[in-house]
């Protein structure tokens, strides 16, 4: 058989395990031959494809980022897009099946293809923990590593100058990012999309932690909505999906707490280092078991199908389960962490 992988969307730690798992898995297993296309849709409308013999993927688990590119191209735009030409492109080069790994709107466009008829299997991609259908996404724990280990950072400086801390963490719809890591980092407050909380909330937890002695620290997801705010904090403009860019408002709430509370505060926003480098141990096994599991199902002929992970065995699910709605955080498990703050 041979198979074509795309990675698509937001770049993530694991792709490249994800990639590894399949070619060797497959090769392993059944003798399948592996190509992969380039930038994610925009590679599969083009026809840009690569060789991926078993050196190729020689030593990438551990690597950051996708060697094949990415790219937030859909597969339905422009002249080179629907399910007519895809088709044509995968017959011409002789690929059986399709290999996509990304998140919603990259499972999205698979779901389309494949219920056009196309042979497409699915590995869900995404840091912010937000697609239903599986427990938990590769690249999830990497992020909350690296956002716990630079909010414990933040902690110690905060400390030594008896100041307010910000840190600000990716999250654009759900805080499962901000909850782990404020919760692993003992922050005084996490502040997700899915709770709203006053400004009075936010300025007592601050008070109560710096009245036991303690520098307060603060954990916002970057689409948190300020009490009273329709709609995430955004000054950056628009992103090449026609979203808008969303970083800020970490310093909306540093500017908050320092006002109404007389406390110097100072606001770190991470931004893309939380999904940049080397992958958790936990994540490159996550993303080998699931690349392994993706290349039988293309030879189950699972297609529109995702391989996901319930509990700790994986398993196949309509690409319908990862899109109906995005997985956010349950008010149980917010309360729980509130029961720390201030």
């Amino acid at each position: 058989m041979r198979i074509g992988i795309m990675t698509s969307g937001g770049d993530c730690p694991g792709l490249n395990a994800v990639i590894r798992g399949a070619v060797l898995g497959g090769i392993k297993r059944h003798g399948d031959e592996f190509v992969g296309f380039k930038d994610g849709w925009k590679g599969v409308t083009e026809g840009e494809i690569i060789d991926l013999p078993r050196q190729s993927v020689r030593g990438i688990s551990k690597q950051g980022g996708t060697i094949l590119g990415t790219s937030r191209v859909n597969p339905y735009d422009g002249p080179l897009g629907g399910p007519e030409h895809i088709s044509e492109v995968l017959k011409e080069n002789s690929v059986d099946a399709l290999m996509v790994i990304g998140g919603e709107g990259t499972l999205a466009g698979a779901k389309r293809l494949a219920d056009a008829g196309l042979p497409i299997v699915g590995v869900p991609k995404t840091i912010d923990n937000d697609l239903n259908g599986t427990d938990y996404t590769f690249g999830f724990d990497t992020a909350v590593q690296i956002g716990t280990e630079a909010i414990d950072r933040l902690r110690t400086t905060g400390e030594s100058h008896h100041r307010v801390m910000v840190a600000e963490v990716m999250g654009r719809h759900v805080g499962w990012i901000a909850l782990h890591a404020g919760m692993a980092a003992g922050a005084h407050a996490i502040l997700i999309p899915e709770v709203s909380v006053t400004a009075d909330d936010i300025v007592q937890w601050v008070e109560e932690a710096f009245d036991r002695g303690r520098a307060p620290l603060v954990v916002v997801a970057e689409g948190f909505l300020l009490d009273g705010s329709d709609e995430a904090y955004s000054h950056l403009g628009l992103d090449e999906a026609g979203r808008p860019r969303l970083g800020g408002v970490g310093e909306v709430v540093a500017r908050l707490v320092q006002e109404r509370t007389g406390l110097e505060t100072r606001c770190t926003t991470l931004g893309y280092i939380q999904r940049g480098g080397v992958p958790s141990a936990y994540d490159r096994v996550l993303a080998t078991r699931l690349g392994m599991a993706a290349a039988e199902a293309a030879h189950d002929h699972a297609w529109g199908q995702m391989v996901a992970l319930r509990g700790t065995e994986l398993h196949r699910v309509p690409f319908s389960a990862a899109l109906q709605s995005l997985k956010k955080v349950p008010q149980s498990r917010y309360d729980e962490a509130a029961i720390l703050f201030g």
